[in-house]
């Protein structure tokens, strides 16, 4: 095992030389990554790369076997999701987790709804929630024109998009996103990615989860390959053209063995 690296001052999450196994099997061995705050962190990989295990580990829904986590500086084991929102990590999941007949106010406040009145008089504080809904996603550049309208009568893109600015509002200091665009068109992709860039440049550090190398060149700082549970590339932007990242992410030298293979004679 590689010698663990020194805690990174500036850094909100740093994984260094982190491992998860499940009985004999490896899901994930060696990986290292930072998230600082302003700052997109991109995690590139296919299916069964590794993506999915590494969401868990930094989320608190599992715990690490080897390596070192650390948020702030300071080494920890995260026991549960919640206490990972404690300490300001936010995940948001492929299929978020909305109700779709509820208005995005309820869905915005789900969970953590402010109150006022005490005792039996005590009721949901919906005005409040309202006001605070729709100044929150503007102040996101998302302008809805009704917060009391169903949630799932948005489209995929806004429905991304108000769950960002939930994390924000509710006081992330990093936003896990989890293949944000997967499942959306050219011009809805580009609403997602538009909020991730407002939540960087709140100050944020975001992990944006993708298997497009389009997507995250568009957007990212950093870019992390993963490749069957291990590290295949660790890059910066400052450098690095999308042609080469693409390259990469198709198999670099694996691709070119392939190519020479193909060709005729």
């Amino acid at each position: 095992m590689s010698e663990v690296q020194p805690a990174d001052d500036g850094a909100l999450v740093e994984l260094s030389d982190v491992s998860k196994f499940y009985g004999n099997i490896r899901a994930l061995e060696g990986i290292s990554l930072t998230v600082r705050p302003g700052e997109i962190t991109c995690v590139l990989g296919d299916n069964g790369a590794g993506k999915s295990t590494l969401i868990k580990i930094i989320s608190g829904l599992h715990q690490h076997d080897g390596g070192t986590f650390r948020i702030q500086g300071e080494e920890t084991r995260l026991s549960s999701p919640r206490q990972a929102l404690d300490r300001g990590i936010a995940t948001v999941y492929q299929d978020l987790a909305v109700v779709p007949l509820m208005p995005v106010w309820r869905n915005f406040f789900l969970g953590s709804e402010p109150t006022t009145g005490r005792g039996p008089l005590r009721r949901l504080d919906v005005q409040r929630m309202r006001r605070t809904t729709h100044s929150e996603l503007l102040r996101m550049g998302i302008d809805l024109r009704d917060v009391d309208q169903p949630i799932g009568t948005l489209s995929g893109g806004e429905r991304q998009s108000v769950a960002i600015a939930r994390a924000v509002h509710f006081g992330a200091r990093v936003l896990v996103l989890d293949e944000p665009t997967a499942a959306l068109g050219v011009k809805q992709s580009g609403v997602v990615l538009k909020y991730v860039a407002a939540a960087r440049d709140a100050g944020l550090g975001v992990v944006l989860i993708t298997h497009n190398p389009h997507h995250a060149y568009l957007v990212g700082d950093r870019f992390v390959l993963l490749k069957r549970g291990a590290m295949a590339g660790s890059y910066v932007k400052d450098g690095l053209e999308l042609e080469e990242l693409v390259r990469q992410m198709a198999g670099g030298s694996e691709l070119d063995q392939l190519s020479h293979e193909l060709q005729r004679d």
